[in-house]
């Protein structure tokens, strides 16, 4: 195994001498915090601001920096600045089996988890990040589709293994006024619940100026998050179990990510054709929803393959593997509502068409209502982090510019 730590610097040789009962208490004298996974959150962030080797690596290490105290909002907000990479594990002298203990991906990742739950909107369902598992999705696809593929034999049982073609031919099985109540019904609730924990998120962990932040930041924390700048290591690539940094997460995140932007693209441009141009659904195979659609669902089915793959070659010191279930649940969904939209397209003129679109009408149901209360959250809560670290950037910078 190769071993990137570095030898102890004079800088750290203050942490290493140190009285070791003092350092086991390091962090922990007051225990202010509202959890014990932050209370060892606040101690790991006090070593590591005592050493500061892994400054280079993230953008975790220069935002503790600018901090001589951490507070729930400011270990919330670090937990989901951090990316996961692994990079300062393997660094970091202090890891596992040493005395010290220093694990932050894996720490910061149960507070990042965590901090899902804190935020979540209505409190009342914060348990449902720790039951949001594949059994829970899968349950609310199926009867949802059940539902449907029962509506259909209930109104006329020849809609669903009929041969329907041509514009409105999807509104045989179910009419799109009820497709559009109870679809947009379960999107406006999940917009609702999302932006209210963000709006939590964002005054826990303090806005540098009051509670507005400026388009360069946001511009910035755009650019970040949209080319995964810290999913690096560093530059070398996150780590495995083996130890050798690979660039994969970040191309399966990109196929994830923009295979979903395509997608809903997709779907927006859908209802402008129905509601301004009186276009109805299915459109042919050149048309514009189903050219987007298409590119999204096959970023939609290499992403999620490679990022189970992926998770499967980490190493289980860097994951909350307690909550592996959500994440597991979340990948699935995706790839299970690009299968089946992509299995419609491909059937769409035949007999099989009825049970697949119920089929994909339950998955993308199942998809919105779960998506407050699973790891869909992290992509937001990492952006409003992003934010407000470029904010902070660009406060210190203005801070030591001579004048």
């Amino acid at each position: 195994m190769h071993d990137r730590r570095p030898q102890p610097s004079f800088e750290t040789h203050r942490l290493r001498d140190a009285p070791q009962d003092g350092v086991r208490r390091l962090g922990k004298q007051l225990n202010m915090h509202g959890t014990k996974i932050l209370d060892e959150a606040d101690r790991l962030m006090t070593v590591c601001n005592s050493c500061r080797y892994c400054e280079g690596l993230c953008a975790v290490f220069p935002a503790m920096e600018m901090r001589r105290s951490f507070s729930d909002g400011d270990l919330n907000y670090l937990a989901n600045l951090c990316h996961g990479c692994g990079a300062c594990y393997v660094d970091c002298q202090f890891s596992p089996p040493h005395e010290f203990n220093v694990n932050v991906p894996q720490t910061l990742a149960i507070v990042r988890a965590e901090s899902y739950a804190a935020y979540a909107w209505p409190r009342a369902l914060a348990g449902l990040f720790s039951r949001n598992g594949l059994v829970v999705s899968l349950v609310a696809a199926l009867s949802v589709a059940t539902f449907v593929f029962g509506f259909a034999a209930f109104s006329d049982p020849k809609v669903l293994y009929g041969i329907n073609t041509g514009p409105g031919a999807f509104y045989a099985l179910l009419p799109h006024n009820a497709m559009a109540a109870l679809f947009g019904a379960a999107f406006l609730y999940a917009i609702v619940a999302l932006t209210m924990g963000l709006r939590a998120f964002w005054r826990d962990i303090g806005a540098p100026i009051g509670r507005r932040a400026d388009a360069w930041s946001l511009f910035q924390a755009m650019r970040d998050a949209g080319e995964l700048r810290y999913l690096d290591g560093g530059g070398v690539g996150c780590f495995n179990a083996d130890d050798r940094p690979i660039d994969r997460r970040r191309l399966y995140h990109h196929f994830t990510f923009y295979g979903f932007l395509l997608c809903f693209a997709a779907t927006s441009v859908a209802t402008l054709y129905h509601y301004a141009l009186a276009r109805e659904a299915p459109y042919p195979w050149w048309d514009l929803p189903v050219v987007l659609g298409t590119s999204g669902g096959i970023g939609l089915l290499i992403g999620p393959i490679g990022l189970f793959a992926a998770k499967w070659q980490r190493d289980a010191a860097l994951l909350d593997e307690a909550r592996m279930g959500m994440d597991v649940a979340f990948i699935a969904m995706l790839f299970l509502t690009s299968l089946s939209g992509m299995a419609l397209l491909l059937l769409r003129a035949t007999s099989a068409m009825g049970p697949l679109l119920a089929l994909h009408l339950g998955f993308v149901f199942a998809l919105f209502v779960t998506l407050p209360y699973g790891k869909f959250v992290h992509g937001l809560y990492r952006y409003v982090a992003l934010v407000r670290y470029a904010r902070e950037r660009r406060m210190m910078a203005a801070e030591v510019t001579p004048e």
